[in-house]
């Protein structure tokens, strides 16, 4: 199984709809790749919170048409990151006004939506998306042709139980879209390989490059094995970073090493 990492640069001076175009061409361009992933809120920037409200669109929006259409032209399953997700309000007022959401796209290699999943864990300690966006409340997995890869985004990273809950729905594998920053980079990697090595899981982690809302960004996008090796790492700039997975190097490692059969505490 052949996966690809693309680290999109996120350019404010960038037009959206520029880079809409310049991200599903480096999709196409990962034809014979199994599984393509894309940054966390790249349309706008993770920490750009001023553009959320004006950069939101639903599930079927101007980000989900580029990206369908890219992974049906590649023939790849594509998860294509996150989006601001501006959903109807509850109480029937004008659509401007519903909730947003930081919302992860999967599509399968004829362009349907496989996946939604609503960020669990918003960050900003009450404030930017912590308080911009609401919460989503349901762990996510999609099921792909030789392996079931469970969805989180950024923050999820920090809250193990998230994974936990996803291993038990049979995720053998996670994508992690994150828009994460230069600053903390090493907890990056160091979390990337933590949650593989306690769940005996690959982890697809894949982060933006450039500098948005001033806050550089960690690039660095990382795939670690079961055991907790990593098998590829980018550098700070934009870069696809491709690697060859064994997608039965999952089940000989949890038989090999059975840590998981020793759990005791669940939630």
């Amino acid at each position: 199984m052949r996966a690809s990492l693309i680290q999109l640069g996120v350019d404010p001076a960038e037009p959206v709809d520029a880079r809409r175009a310049r991200a599903a061409a480096l999709v196409r361009e990962q034809r014979g790749s199994d599984l393509v992933v894309l940054p966390e809120l790249w349309t706008v920037g993770a920490f750009a919170y001023e553009s959320f409200a004006s950069g939101a669109e639903p599930l079927d929006g101007p980000t989900a048409t580029v990206m369908a259409q890219a992974a049906r032209d590649a023939g790849v399953w594509l998860h294509a990151g996150s989006i601001v997700e501006r959903t109807a309000p509850a109480d029937g007022s004008a659509a401007d006004d519903g909730p947003l959401y930081n919302t992860s796209l999967v599509f399968s290699p004829t362009g349907e939506r496989a996946a939604a999943y609503r960020k669990i864990h918003r960050f900003g300690f009450d404030k930017g998306e912590a308080v911009l966006m609401d919460a989503g409340t349901e762990p996510a997995t999609v099921r792909l042709p030789e392996i079931t890869a469970g969805l989180a985004t950024c923050y999820d990273l920090r809250f193990p139980e998230l994974f936990r809950a996803l291993v038990d729905e049979g995720a053998q594998l996670f994508v992690v879209p994150a828009g994460w920053p230069a600053r903390r980079r090493g907890h990056w990697t160091l979390l990337a390989r933590a949650r593989a090595l306690e769940n005996q899981s690959y982890v697809l982690a894949c982060g933006t490059a450039g500098t948005h809302a001033d806050v550089e960004q960690a690039g660095h996008s990382i795939v670690v094995d079961p055991w907790g090796e990593v098998l590829a790492e980018a550098g700070a700039g934009e870069e696809v970073l491709t690697v060859d997975l064994d997608p039965g190097r999952v089940a000989a490692v949890r038989e090999d090493f059975p840590a998981l059969k020793d759990r005791v505490l669940r939630s």
